[in-house]
């Protein structure tokens, strides 16, 4: 077999020159095109990562924010919570106040009203009382109950102390016998002298009539006074009814 050498030779450079051709014109403009490709698809790729990288940093500040609103609502939640039941404290520490101010003053009212009742009470128990004793007064007056009182009279005033007596029935001291009926000018006699052997001394005596007393003698001056009479016991019976109380 003959090699056509110039034949080989004028093909050879033909694929040299396609190459040649095929480099410059086709494979350098794809190669860049290519890398510009490549280079647009990494920016793209990069601006994605920066924007899930910004994402990722937004989500946690969201999720920073979400939990700081759940402590700050749970605060507020607590706040509210102690600020109702100090609320619900104070109305019930006021209305437990203003209870047991109603019921003091409920108290009073009441007491008020049983301690007016009692002195109206012994108001009319009193005036009963006094009329009773001027109805037996009336039926009972005589000499017999003019004697006994001045009998007690007498022995009220020997049962005093001896300094009492001398400075009640001393000189220049006038001593009043009140009685509820008038004595005659005769007993008055008889009394200012029975009434100055019970002092051992002639006291001054002026003779009064006072018919609130109901009945008895009493004698009365500026150092003494001997309550000896219906009004006198009364009185004492009345106030000693009220201490038992």
């Amino acid at each position: 077999m003959t090699i056509d050498w110039w034949t080989l030779g004028i093909q050879a450079v033909n694929v040299i020159i396609l190459i040649w051709l095929l480099a410059r014109f086709f494979w350098r403009p794809v190669a860049a095109m290519i890398e510009q490709r490549r280079a647009a698809a990494g920016q793209i790729i990069a601006a994605a990562e920066a924007e899930r990288s910004q994402a990722k940093d937004a989500l946690a500040r969201i999720e920073r924010t979400r939990a700081g609103l759940d402590g700050e609502r749970e605060a507020i939640i607590t706040a509210a919570r102690h600020a109702a039941e100090q609320a619900r404290a104070a109305i019930l520490a006021a209305a437990a106040t203003e209870a047991a101010a109603l019921q003091g003053s409920a108290q009073l009212a009441i007491e008020k009203e049983r301690n007016a009742a009692e002195a109206a009470w012994r108001e009319r128990a009193n005036l009963l009382a006094i009329e009773i004793a001027k109805r037996l007064a009336a039926r009972l007056a005589g000499p017999v109950v003019s004697a006994a009182f001045l009998d007690w009279l007498l022995a009220e005033i020997r049962s005093l102390p001896s300094a009492t007596r001398n400075a009640a029935a001393a000189d220049g001291v006038v001593l009043e016998a009140v009685s509820a009926e008038p004595i005659a000018p005769a007993d008055q006699e008889r009394y200012r002298k029975l009434i100055g052997e019970a002092f051992g001394a002639r006291p001054q005596i002026r003779f009064e009539v006072d018919a609130a007393l109901i009945a008895g003698l009493e004698l009365r001056g500026p150092h003494l006074v001997v309550a000896n009479s219906w009004r006198a016991d009364l009185g004492r019976i009345v106030a000693e009814l009220g201490h038992d109380k």
